[in-house]
């Protein structure tokens, strides 16, 4: 992941790595029916809120069994009411969750690269994906990102879903296209997620 955020000038240090053998959570950690991710969270996250807490899971049940990954907002720190359903405090809820498989030689097709992770990650630096907002209004709120309609997928080379005002960033860590598509940030998009971590995480970097 530091290779996937090197041009950014974030660095990430590995602390250390737990193995939790819990059936109920591998399967059923969700981002919308929290319940069990809630007691997963609080059972197992450690560190304050410069603390970066990965969770690796199947998503086994019908409502998360097509997900990749999800990941809590800085800001959700100080206003955790903005999650989807929050039932627990934001300190806890902080951190991100993502499908086992889809680490560096994983075996979820077409995503293992580990960059779902850096995906998530970025939302956890305080990152939107780029085709928020569609093509108008704030958008990602980051000026160096073309506005998109939607999310890419596979690697659309030259889509343009908002057309005339740049082709999509389909090559974006923040997009949805397959790994071996994605390799960037922007300028901009790494000055925002070092604004967001000073403000909400008190990280300076």
């Amino acid at each position: 992941m530091n290779d996937h955020y090197g041009t950014t000038g974030i660095h990430f240090s590995l602390d250390h790595v737990d193995y939790t053998l819990n059936d109920t959570w591998f399967i059923g950690a969700d981002p919308v029916y929290k319940t069990i991710q809630n007691e997963m969270k609080a059972a197992l996250r450690i560190g304050d809120a410069s603390t970066l807490n990965i969770y690796t899971v199947g998503f086994g049940t019908r409502s998360n069994n097509e997900l990749l990954g999800y990941s809590t907002f800085p800001w959700w720190l100080v206003n955790p009411a903005n999650a989807t359903l929050s039932t627990i405090d934001g300190a806890v809820d902080d951190g991100v969750v993502i499908l086992y498989s889809s680490i560096p030689n994983g075996t979820k097709p077409n995503y293992n690269q580990g960059k779902t992770l850096t995906h998530e990650v970025g939302h956890w630096l305080g990152l939107y994906h780029v085709f928020q907002g569609g093509c108008t209004g704030f958008g990602d709120g980051v000026a160096d990102t073309p506005p998109q309609y939607r999310a890419s997928y596979g690697c659309p080379i030259g889509q343009d879903s908002c057309y005339g005002d740049g082709v999509d960033s389909i090559h974006n860590f923040m997009d949805y296209s397959y790994d071996e598509c994605l390799y960037e940030f922007t300028a901009g998009q790494a000055q925002r997620a070092k604004e967001q971590t000073l403000l909400y995480r008190n990280i300076t970097i």
